[in-house]
């Protein structure tokens, strides 16, 4: 029986080393490099006024040159440009005056992408979105439409009796004015190759109220909407060398081995003691889930016999979550859900008294694994 018991070991021994040297001992992937980027959009602007909507749509472009530091965080130069249009209708005669102007605002703004904040990078998604600040200049000039318009409203007033002392646009002006801006929006990246994106973009932008000349107790507003393609200069993504990690699952094996051994028994003079090898189960999870897949439901079923087999075991169970995605507070509650709903499963679908099931929660504090992806984890220990 104990020569058996050697060589079955030896077997197994010599099975592990053998995965072992035919296992690469590393592999290489695609990380995120620091890069330049380039950007050329055309859409459509609304100025807010008080005419049809309609009639305060205008043409936009916009041309932008920045720098991606990390897979989140990216400062770009934007020269948002073209026209903006204003409106208004005479009560006293039912009409309605339109006028343009023309603009460039020059903004820096701040892009934070949340896809990658949220899932992690990954060089080959295909789809990206984030959201956008800044700050810059906003220079419009050509306002003579506006005030030939002006001047005809003027003379419509006093054509009916009325005897305007001022413009009836107060803030009416002339010549070329520079105010400042603010802007926050939102984007949309579709990848089309290593380096090209087709992307969408929506901003909102605030600025002084001299600039559609009619006067308001608050700031005036343009909005902007915009598709164009985005260029990555450079190198976007660099080879990294990473050690695989193959060895939980090669012990994974040996302990089911051990388990269907034959039990044996150690008797005293009065009692019969059987002991046992303990069982360890890893349930694996995929990215921000927590919930047991098919494929892995046959492990709680192991352990649910194991616990029937023994009826004086135990197990432990422990969440875990990766370390390279989310935050501590969202993989704390990732770990903690993991473990839960495998202590669930045991009691509910497999009548497992939860007198006999401890979970506990590491979440991203403790990685059992070196290859990341594995601590997506609940490890099951019953004993």
């Amino acid at each position: 029986m104990k020569f058996k018991k050697l060589l079955y070991t030896a077997l197994l021994s010599a099975g592990c080393l053998t995965a072992s040297a035919q296992a690469p001992e590393t592999v290489t992937i695609d990380a995120f490099n620091h890069h330049w980027f380039v950007q050329a959009q055309a859409g459509a602007q609304y100025t807010l006024g008080e005419v049809c909507f309609g009639d305060l749509i205008s043409p936009n472009v916009q041309v932008a040159g920045g720098y991606q530091f990390t897979p989140v965080w990216g400062l770009r130069l934007a020269v948002n440009a073209w026209q903006s249009k204003g409106g208004i209708t005479l009560l006293q005669t039912d009409n309605t005056y339109k006028w343009k102007w023309n603009y460039v605002a020059p903004t820096v703004d701040v892009t934070c992408d949340l896809v990658n904040l949220i899932a992690g990078y990954k060089a080959d998604r295909l789809f990206n979105c984030g959201i956008l600040a800044g700050v810059g200049a906003n220079v419009f000039f050509s306002n003579g439409d506006a005030i030939d318009k002006n001047t005809m409203i003027v003379n419509e007033l006093r054509g009916i009796g009325n005897n305007p002392r001022s413009p009836f646009l107060a803030n009416l002006w002339d010549g070329t004015l520079c105010r400042f801006v603010g802007r926050f929006g939102a984007y949309a990246d579709f990848r089309v190759s290593r380096r090209v994106s087709l992307g969408l973009e929506v901003n909102a932008n605030t600025t002084s109220d001299l600039y559609n000349s009619k006067d308001a107790p608050n700031a005036d507003w343009y909005f902007n909407a915009l598709a164009g393609v985005k260029v990555r200069l450079g190198q976007p993504t660099k080879k990294v060398e990473k050690k695989p990690c193959c060895q939980e699952k090669i012990v994974e094996k040996i302990v089911e081995k051990i388990v269907e051994k034959p039990v044996e028994k150690i008797v005293y003079r009065d009692r019969e003691v059987i002991q046992r090898e303990p069982l360890r189960k890893d349930i694996f999870f995929t990215i921000r889930n927590t919930t047991v897949s098919n494929a892995e439901l046959p492990k709680v079923e192991d352990i649910a016999a194991y616990l029937n087999k023994y009826p004086e075991s135990k197990v432990v169970i422990t969440g875990y979550a990766d370390k390279g995605t989310g935050n501590a507070r969202i993989n704390e509650d990732l770990a903690r859900k993991r473990s839960k709903i495998v202590a669930d499963l045991l009691t509910n679908k497999f009548g497992i008294a939860s007198s006999r099931i401890t979970i506990d929660s590491k979440g991203d504090t403790v990685q059992p694994f070196e290859q990341n992806d594995l601590n997506r984890v609940s490890i099951c220990i019953a004993e």
